[in-house]
């Protein structure tokens, strides 16, 4: 069964597209390389022994991403190809509708036109905004903050229209809350082109001193440590939930959003204690005010993501540490390590 990943050279993409190849489907790769490297590659062919057929496309040039399709006789659709900082979302909110919105119509248009009507959506836990209250159930309203959060609400709403308008679709919307951690080999983790949007390599770079301390915003929230509190999930169970949204879609008509996350939340003084166990470095770090629209805790409710999917996740933040750790000082990553 032959299965495109959009953006599949990026962190969680390429993840997930490692376990697709194992669990015996045939993967094709779509991804601009924006956010991502080519030698990623590399890395899932080293892992896995195949090479997954890749294509250095966008989504808004529509001709060409149908082309993929006339060539292929794809079966279902894993869409990664959003970008995805908030911060930059909020400088540039014109190029993330486009990218994230006219993209996301552009795919699901061809895929429309040549009757492939199953996907997975990566979306995320910033839908739910700052009013909901942990743990955040699926059925909560939603509110984003940011542009990149309000382009993941309107591709929600538009998967969810789509399939009322034809019920042949079969969707599942996974709410990602805060993936970290690599592949048990250390071939494979985080490492985008430019600086990171998310907390553990800004860690791994204080540990590694390429930083001289980590700045953790707010610590007098009203949380166990006065730091923020946040659902960390493991790279390889975030990957692995695609693999049983995707058994799912293909088994299923109708259309669900789901959390994949521990269920649990850990602080920021938690996480960086925790990477100091498993690096044995000590990570300096400065309490700075808080950033605004930042909430105290944020972590899933997964009663959801276990009852439907029959996931749940298996690593804990030790695990994600230990991992991220492995990749960051392999001795082919820790030079070129952003």
């Amino acid at each position: 069964m032959k299965i495109l990943v959009t953006g599949g050279t990026g962190y969680v993409g390429s993840h997930t597209t490692v376990l697709l190849i194992q669990e015996g489907y045939e993967v094709v790769i779509l991804d601009n390389l924006c956010n991502s490297k080519v030698e990623v590659l590399d890395g899932i062919e080293k892992i896995t022994g195949v090479r997954p057929e890749f294509y250095n496309l966008d989504l808004l040039n529509y001709e060409d991403v149908n082309k993929i399709f006339d060539k292929h006789v794809i079966e279902g659709v894993v869409h990664f190809a959003n970008l995805k900082a908030v911060g930059e979302s909020v400088r540039m909110p014109l190029l993330y509708y486009n990218n994230n919105i006219t993209g996301t119509i552009n795919l699901l248009q061809i895929m429309k036109k040549n009757n492939v009507k199953n996907i997975i959506f990566s979306s995320s836990a910033t839908v739910y905004g700052i009013n909901n209250t942990s743990p955040l159930v699926e059925a909560m309203p939603l509110c984003a903050t940011n542009p990149y959060g309000t382009t993941k609400i309107i591709i929600e709403n538009i998967l969810q229209d789509l399939y009322a308008s034809d019920d042949a679709w079969s969707v599942v919307s996974l709410r990602y809350f805060n993936p970290i951690g690599a592949h048990e080999s250390a071939i494979l983790g985080e490492n985008p082109n430019g600086a990171p949007s998310n907390l553990l390599p800004y860690i791994a770079l204080v540990a590694t001193e390429k930083l001289d301390h980590l700045s953790v915003f707010g610590g007098d929230y009203d949380t166990a440590d006065g730091t923020g509190v946040r659902d960390y999930v493991h790279i390889m169970d975030l990957a692995r939930g695609h693999i049983k949204a995707l058994e799912y879609v293909l088994a299923n008509r109708g259309v669900e959003a789901i959390n994949l996350g521990t269920g649990n939340g850990t602080s920021v003084l938690e996480v960086i204690a925790a990477f100091e166990k498993a690096s044995g470095k000590k990570v300096e770090y400065k309490i700075c005010p808080r950033r605004e629209g930042d909430v105290a805790t944020s972590f899933a409710d997964v009663a959801k993501a276990k009852k439907i999917l029959g996931w749940e996740a298996t690593k804990d933040i030790n695990d994600m540490c230990m991992d991220l750790w492995k990749f960051v000082t392999k001795a082919d990553t820790a030079e070129n390590y952003y």
